[in-house]
């Protein structure tokens, strides 16, 4: 069935297929995963990256991060890094007699921050702000990040020593969380055969950069004009609303998951080339966006309830406007 878009969103949708593209030179499967970035992007939203060691977490991030034209930043996050390490510091200029400010790491576009759940308290509340309103205040001076400006974040769930758990606070700042699970038996051949042919051949040297920072800002201005319909709205609210009010969950998700439902359903709209939201982009972006953000009561996780499982539940009770 063909519709006449409001907005024109070819080039849009053109730019994430050639993205797609770029990033399937190397890595196998991993689709969702892959989707879920480009949302993000699109939506403007930082995301963490759940999974076990090996399943290309760290690769497919800096891959995106290739396949755009703009400043790219890793930091590994250990026990020992501080606030400053990351933030930037104020260094005394002999020459000039007056304190200069040094900026850090996460003053670039897109920053991957390896292992985040190695790091203490202290270190990750140098976030808080950053990744919120997208500025840093040191010494009272407001220093705006340049736009875009994403953090994307891995971690390993299984692994416990050395590690602190994220603050709910800082949890929340996440568009999505994306678990990434093992490759299917087909895929894990298809990358062994790859790794087999590819021998010494440098892993990024193929990829071409696809959107510069001006695109990528214009493409995210475009999905903020996506239509939502009224009923849309309410079903968001409803389905947040039951997180809130479910028995098998200790806490439930605020507004600001409402909005990154709606941000985020929009952005998948807009990969499909459609200038409207439909039910299934709601349904396709809640569970990333609500997982982290919800708390499954003690007794339900010792009963083996997953707030995934609980959010499909809250997904297939509420009536799907028509």
């Amino acid at each position: 069935m063909s519709f006449n878009a409001r907005i024109d969103l070819s080039a849009l949708s053109d730019a994430v297929a050639q993205i797609k593209s770029e990033i399937g030179k190397i890595i196998v499967g991993q689709e969702q995963m892959v989707e879920l970035l480009v949302i993000s992007l699109l939506a403007n939203g930082h995301s963490l990256i759940e999974g076990v060691p090996g399943v290309a977490k760290t690769v497919t991030a800096k891959l995106l991060a290739k396949s755009l034209n703009v400043n790219f930043n890793r930091i590994q996050f250990t026990p020992d890094l501080m606030p400053s390490d990351i933030l930037g510091t104020s260094i005394f200029n002999v020459k000039d007699q007056e304190f200069e400010f040094k900026a850090g790491p996460i003053f670039s576009n897109i920053v991957l921050i390896d292992e985040i759940n190695r790091a203490p308290a202290k270190t990750q509340s140098a976030l808080f702000e950053v990744m919120a309103e997208r500025q840093i205040t040191i010494d009272g001076v407001q220093n705006d990040m340049e736009q875009p400006f994403l953090v994307f974040a891995t971690q390993n769930p299984i692994e416990q020593e050395g590690t602190y758990a994220l603050p709910e606070a800082q949890l929340d700042r996440f568009l999505f969380k994306i678990n990434v699970d093992y490759p299917a038996l087909e895929e894990e051949i298809l990358i062994l055969k790859n790794e087999h042919h590819r021998e010494d051949h440098d892993l990024f040297q193929d990829i071409q950069a696809v959107l510069s920072a001006e695109k990528i800002i214009s493409y995210q201005q475009t999905v903020k004009k996506i239509l939502i319909e009224d009923n849309l709205i309410k079903y968001i609210a409803e389905l947040v609303n039951q997180t809130r009010t479910n028995p098998n969950l200790y806490l439930g998700a605020s507004p600001r998951a409402s909005i990154a439902i709606m941000n985020s359903a929009k952005a998948k709209a807009a990969i499909e080339g459609r200038d409207f939201v439909t039910p299934d982009d709601i349904k396709t972006v809640t569970v990333p966006v609500l997982r982290h953000r919800v708390i499954v009561t003690p007794e339900r996780e010792m009963e083996g309830f997953t707030a995934d499982r609980v959010i499909a539940q809250i997904i297939e009770s509420q009536e799907i406007p028509r």
